[in-house]
C-alpha cells in the first residue's frame, strides 16, 4: 500500500514573482522555514542544484575533498548559461597570477629575485675587497725584510738637530691647534722676475710604461738651494723695507704641511729689528725630499742601505733634479726676466728656474716677502703658463704593494691614492709651493729604477699635470689653513725679542718646540755633529766616480753645487 504524498499549501503571489509578503499573507506563508535567508537572483551567484552526489571528476587541478566536489557545478553542461556568465564575470582579489606553464622555472624566479640579487652582488663585493685587503696584508707581512722590527708607530725617530744643553725652550706647539687656525690673504703682487725658463716637451705627456724613457744627467747644470738671508735680492728688498717678513717657498711650504710631517725638521728664525727672516741651516734636509714618509712600512735603519730614509732622500732629490730639466725643449731658446739669475755666475750653465719674488700682506703695516721658484714656461692660447716640475720615485714595489709597470696605465688613480697615502707630506709640499708661486700647471713625474736594487739607473713611466687649485682641493689642502700656521707662527715670533731662535718639530710627538739659541749658532766655528762623516751616505756614483758634495750642504753665495748622477 502506498501511502499519499500530500503537498503543502503553496502561496499565490498576485503582485509578481517571489514569496509574498509576509506581513500581508500571514496565514498562507506560516507553513514555510522560519530564520531561512533568502536573497534574490544575482548574475554573480551560481543558481543550480543544492547538491548532486551521483556525479564523478576527474580533474586533477580540482579539489581533493569530495564532500566540495558534489556541490561544484562550474562545468555542468546543464548550464550553459551560467557558464558564459562565469567568462564574462571578473573578481578582483589579491592572489597571485598562475604561473606560466612553458621555459625553464628559473628564469622567470631569476627575473622576480633581481632587486635582491643585486643587493647579493654589492655584498659579494664587498666580501672580496676584503679578502683582497687580508690578502695584501699577509704579502705585507711576508715582504718585509725583518717580521720582529717594530711597526712604524713604534719606529724611533732622530732630531733633525743637535738639542744643545744651553738652548732654552720658549714654545711649544701642538699641531692639535694648527687644525683650528685659518686666515685669508688677499693675492700677492709680484716685486721682481729673475733667471731664464726653458720650455716644457710636451711629448713626455706621451710616456707610458710600455715606451719608457730612460732618465738622463744632468752634471753640467747647477742648482741652487739659497736660504733666505743669503739671498741678495731678498737683503736688497729688506733694506727697502719691502715686507717685514722673508722666506723663502720651500720654508713656509714646510710650516704650512707641518701637521702632515713625520720625520723631524728644523727652521732658524732671526729676528733683527721689527723684521722677521725665517732661513734653513747649512747641511738642513729640508732641500731633501722624504720618501715614504707617512707609510706605515718601516724602512731600513742601517745608513749604507740603499732603501734607508737618508739614502733615499738623496736619490730623491737628485731624481728631481734631472727629471726638471729632461722634460725641457733644450733647443737654447728661453723666456728671460727682468733680472738675470740671482745666483749664478758669469757665463756657467744653469738649470731653467725662475724666481718669483711676491708680497703678501698679513695685516695693516705687515707684509711677506717669499722667494718662489717655477722651472718651466708653455704657450697655451698664446699666453705663458708657469709650470713647477716634480717626480715621485719608485725604489722597491713590495714596500708599496703597486707595481708601477703594471698599474700606471690601467690603474693610475690607484698609484696615486696610494703615493698620496706613503708621502702626503711631500705632495702637500709641493702643491703648496706651486700655490705660492702661482703656477698654472704642476707636472708629476712618476720615475722608477730600472731594478730595484739599481739606485744609479732610472727611468720614467708617466708625467701627468694637475692644476694646483684643483690638486690642493682632492688632497685636501686648504689655503685659509696654511696661511692661518704661518700667521699664528709669525705672530708668535714677533712678540719675541731680537735675536736667534730655532723651531724643531718633534722626532717623536706632532708638535713644534721654540728654542732661543746663542747668535753664533749654526755658523761655521758652530760645532755641530749630527753624524760622522764615514756615516753619512754620499750621492750615488757608478763605477768609482767620485762623490760630489751633498746637493743640500751649499757654499750658497760663492759656489753653486753641480748636478750629479741620479
Amino acid at each position: 500500500m502506498v501511502e499519499g504524498f500530500e503537498v503543502g499549501g503553496v502561496p499565490f503571489n498576485p503582485d509578481g514573482w517571489g514569496p509574498p509578503d509576509s506581513a500581508t499573507t500571514p496565514t498562507t506563508t506560516s507553513n514555510l522555514p522560519q530564520n531561512v535567508p533568502f536573497a534574490p537572483f544575482s548574475r554573480s551567484e551560481k543558481l543550480g542544484r543544492i547538491a548532486d552526489w551521483t556525479r564523478t571528476f576527474n580533474n586533477p587541478g580540482r579539489s581533493k575533498n569530495p564532500s566540495d566536489a558534489v556541490f561544484d557545478f562550474s562545468n555542468d553542461e546543464s548550464f550553459p548559461a551560467s557558464a558564459d556568465d562565469d567568462a564574462s564575470f571578473r573578481l578582483v582579489d589579491g592572489k597571485p597570477p598562475p604561473r606560466p606553464r612553458f621555459g625553464p622555472k628559473w628564469r622567470f624566479q631569476q627575473q622576480r629575485q633581481l632587486p635582491h640579487r643585486r643587493d647579493e652582488e654589492v655584498e659579494a663585493k664587498k666580501r672580496e675587497a676584503e679578502k683582497e685587503r687580508a690578502r695584501r696584508d699577509r704579502q705585507y707581512n711576508m715582504n718585509r725584510s725583518n717580521v720582529n722590527a717594530p711597526r712604524r708607530e713604534a719606529a724611533v725617530f732622530k732630531s733633525s738637530v743637535d738639542i744643545q744643553p744651553e738652548w732654552n725652550m720658549l714654545e711649544q706647539i701642538p699641531f692639535s691647534t694648527f687644525s683650528k687656525l685659518s686666515f685669508s690673504v688677499p693675492e700677492p703682487e709680484d716685486l721682481l722676475l729673475c733667471g731664464g725658463l726653458e720650455f716644457y716637451d710636451r711629448s713626455v705627456d706621451r710616456i707610458t710604461p710600455k715606451n719608457e724613457r730612460r732618465l738622463e744627467r744632468f752634471k753640467n747644470r747647477n742648482f741652487f738651494k739659497v736660504t733666505t738671508t743669503d739671498d741678495p735680492v731678498i737683503r736688497r728688498l729688506a733694506n727697502e723695507d719691502k715686507a717685514t717678513v722673508f722666506a723663502t717657498d720651500t720654508i713656509l711650504s714646510t710650516l704650512m704641511c707641518a701637521p702632515r710631517s713625520v720625520y723631524s725638521w728644523d727652521i732658524v728664525v732671526q729676528k733683527v729689528g721689527n723684521k722677521l727672516f725665517f732661513d734653513k741651516r747649512d747641511g738642513s734636509q729640508l732641500d731633501l725630499l722624504s720618501v715614504h714618509e707617512t707609510s706605515q712600512e718601516p724602512l731600513p735603519e742601517a745608513k749604507d742601505d740603499i732603501n734607508s730614509a737618508y739614502s733615499l732622500s738623496v736619490e730623491a732629490a737628485y731624481i728631481n733634479q734631472n727629471f726638471s730639466q729632461q722634460v725641457l725643449v733644450r733647443d737654447g731658446n728661453k723666456v728671460t726676466f727682468e733680472e738675470p739669475n740671482p745666483f749664478a755666475n758669469e757665463g756657467e750653465e744653469v738649470a731653467s728656474v725662475a724666481y718669483r719674488y711676491r708680497r703678501w700682506k698679513l695685516e695693516e703695516g705687515m707684509y711677506l716677502v717669499a722667494r718662489c721658484e717655477v722651472q718651466s714656461v708653455m704657450e697655451v692660447n698664446n699666453q705663458r703658463s708657469f709650470l713647477t716640475l716634480n717626480a715621485l720615485n719608485e725604489f722597491d714595489p713590495k714596500y708599496s704593494g703597486v707595481d708601477w709597470r703594471q698599474k700606471l696605465e690601467t690603474q693610475r688613480g690607484a698609484v696615486l691614492a696610494t703615493e698620496l697615502k706613503n708621502n702626503a707630506n711631500k705632495l702637500a709640499k709641493w702643491t703648496a709651493q706651486a700655490l705660492l708661486a702661482s703656477a698654472d700647471l704642476m707636472k708629476l713625474g712618476y720615475v722608477s729604477r730600472v731594478h730595484p736594487r739599481d739606485h744609479f739607473n732610472h727611468v720614467i713611466l708617466a708625467v701627468v699635470g694637475y692644476k694646483p687649485k684643483e690638486f690642493a682641493s682632492q688632497i685636501n689642502l686648504n689655503q685659509n689653513s696654511m696661511w692661518g700656521i704661518v700667521k699664528s707662527i709669525v705672530d708668535l715670533c714677533m712678540k719675541l725679542n731680537e735675536g736667534k731662535y730655532v723651531l724643531v718639530k718633534d722626532p717623536s710627538k706632532p708638535q713644534v718646540r721654540i728654542y732661543e739659541v746663542p747668535p753664533d749658532a749654526f755658523e761655521n766655528d758652530y760645532v755641530e755633529e749630527p753624524l760622522p762623516e764615514d756615516e753619512q751616505v754620499q750621492p750615488p756614483t757608478e763605477e768609482g766616480q767620485g762623490a760630489e758634495p751633498n746637493v743640500a750642504a751649499n757654499d750658497v753665495e760663492d759656489k753653486p753645487v753641480d748636478a750629479v748622477e741620479a
